[in-house]
C-alpha cells in the first residue's frame, strides 16, 4: 500500500522525534489493518476492528475521531486484496492518501492541538 510506504519514506527524513516515533507506531497500526483486511470479508466488522488498534491511548477517545477514520478505513478495506499496479488501486491509494491527511488532521487538532491551548485567564472580580 503506497500510504505505508510513504509514511517509511517520511519517517526516515523527518528530524523530529516526535513526529519519527508517531509515524512508526501508524505504520505498525497501517500493518495490521492491512493484515486484518486481507482476511476480512466483512466491512463492518473490519471498520469495528479497525477503531480498535491503539489510535489514542486505549481507544478511549478514538470514537472522536470517527468522522474521518471510518471513510479511512473502509477506503483502506477496499484497497487491500487489489494488485498495486490496477487502476482501481492507484486511485485508492489516492484517495486513502487524501482521507489519511484529513483523519492525521483531525487527530493532531484534538488530541495533540489540545496540549498546546492556554486556558482563557479566570475572571478576577
Amino acid at each position: 500500500m503506497r500510504l505505508i510506504e510513504d509514511l517509511k519514506q517520511q519517517q526516515a527524513d523527518e528530524p523530529s522525534y516526535f513526529r519519527q516515533h508517531l509515524m512508526m507506531e501508524d505504520i505498525s497500526r497501517l500493518e495490521r489493518l492491512a493484515e486484518l483486511a486481507a482476511t476480512s470479508d466483512d466491512l463492518a466488522a473490519f471498520v469495528t476492528a479497525g477503531k480498535t488498534v491503539g489510535w489514542t491511548p486505549e481507544d478511549r477517545r478514538t470514537h472522536e475521531l470517527n468522522a474521518t477514520l471510518e471513510p479511512l478505513l473502509v477506503a483502506l478495506h477496499g484497497r487491500c486484496g487489489l494488485d498495486a499496479g490496477s487502476p482501481q488501486a492507484s486511485e485508492l491509494d489516492d484517495r486513502i492518501e487524501m482521507l489519511w491527511q484529513a483523519f492525521d488532521a483531525n487527530r493532531m487538532e484534538r488530541l495533540i492541538g489540545c496540549l498546546s491551548r492556554v486556558p482563557p485567564p479566570q475572571d478576577a472580580s
